[in-house]
């Protein structure tokens, strides 16, 4: 307990005052702001999974989405297992439209449905992640869907994927881009077995098409020698990947893309993943407050 303790002392002193201020102080003004109301346009629907750890955070990415965006999309959000009552009720009170889809609601309605996928079931059962693969269809209220994570930050409109959005005619799955391809199984192995794969496809932000989550394809996917065992987030982003593939699949434009050097300049916005969680607060929410914070 003591070793712990300390451990925590020295990491807390080694932050920085501007990492404290825009974390602690500024990041929790967004609970003071006014409800995003009237996102029932299911020409569309936004999905995207939170925790505990990352609940406050995506009030942030989706405000900032819906200002830059201008648009109203349906929003279904997914708690995690643990996701506090707090949280809940602070998402249904910010997106009073939307629906908050709980896991004592979801779990056994999703798991019965994969009762003929035996390996996508035991993925659900074992994998949290693995909400994004299955239980985003299983409630999908329109052909297509928002791929939404909870460390997005939006600070100009992202006309390039609104475009994909706007055009019935474009018949394939657009994807942000990682940094380099991360997926639970590598290509050469994916390839072996068969299957083509666009690489450096990230799940963290996309339109995809409902016919391309298609659970038959899913099944098979799994089947990949490894693909069960690989890395515990990234056999989500694989089996998006390898589906997309199937259907049709692209790469957002490069301003869309990954990345973890330098600041976000006058990119539309930015995928503030693990190893830069620390700039969403000292980068992305202090360039935001004015706008977000003021409404």
């Amino acid at each position: 307990m003591i070793g712990r303790l300390l451990y925590k002392a020295r990491h807390l002193a080694r932050q920085s005052p501007r990492l404290i201020h825009a974390r602690d102080i500024v990041r929790p003004r967004i609970l003071n702001t006014a409800p995003v109301t009237g996102t029932t346009d299911t020409d569309a629907e936004l999905h995207v999974l939170t925790s505990t750890g990352d609940w406050l955070n995506l009030i942030w990415s989706l405000k900032s989405f819906y200002a830059q965006t201008g648009r109203s999309y349906a929003l279904a959000i997914h708690g995690d297992p643990d996701l506090p009552a707090a949280a809940i009720t602070a998402l249904r009170h910010h997106f009073s439209d939307a629906r908050v889809i709980e896991q004592s609601d979801a779990r056994d309605a999703v798991l019965d449905s994969l009762s003929g996928h035996p390996r996508c079931r035991r993925l659900r059962e074992t994998n949290t992640l693995s909400i994004k693969s299955f239980d985003f269809a299983h409630f999908l209220n329109s052909d297509r869907m928002i791929l939404f994570d909870s460390d997005l930050l939006f600070f100009d409109r992202p006309t390039a994927f609104l475009n994909r959005l706007d055009d019935r005619s474009r018949r394939v799955n657009a994807y942000n881009a990682d940094v380099d391809t991360a997926y639970a199984v590598d290509i050469d192995t994916i390839r072996a077995h068969g299957f083509d794969i666009v690489p450096q496809i990230n799940s963290g932000f996309g339109l995809v098409h409902r016919d391309s989550l298609n659970l038959d394809w899913m099944e098979e996917f799994l089947g990949i020698p490894g693909m069960m065992e690989g890395h515990f987030w990234r056999i989500e982003q694989t089996l998006f990947a390898l589906s997309g593939s199937r259907f049709g699949a692209e790469l957002l434009p490069e301003d869309y893309r990954v990345f973890l050097q330098g600041d976000v300049g006058d990119k539309p916005y930015r995928h503030y993943v693990g190893a830069v969680r620390n700039q969403m607060y000292t980068e992305g929410m202090r360039r935001l407050q004015g706008a977000l914070l003021a409404t």
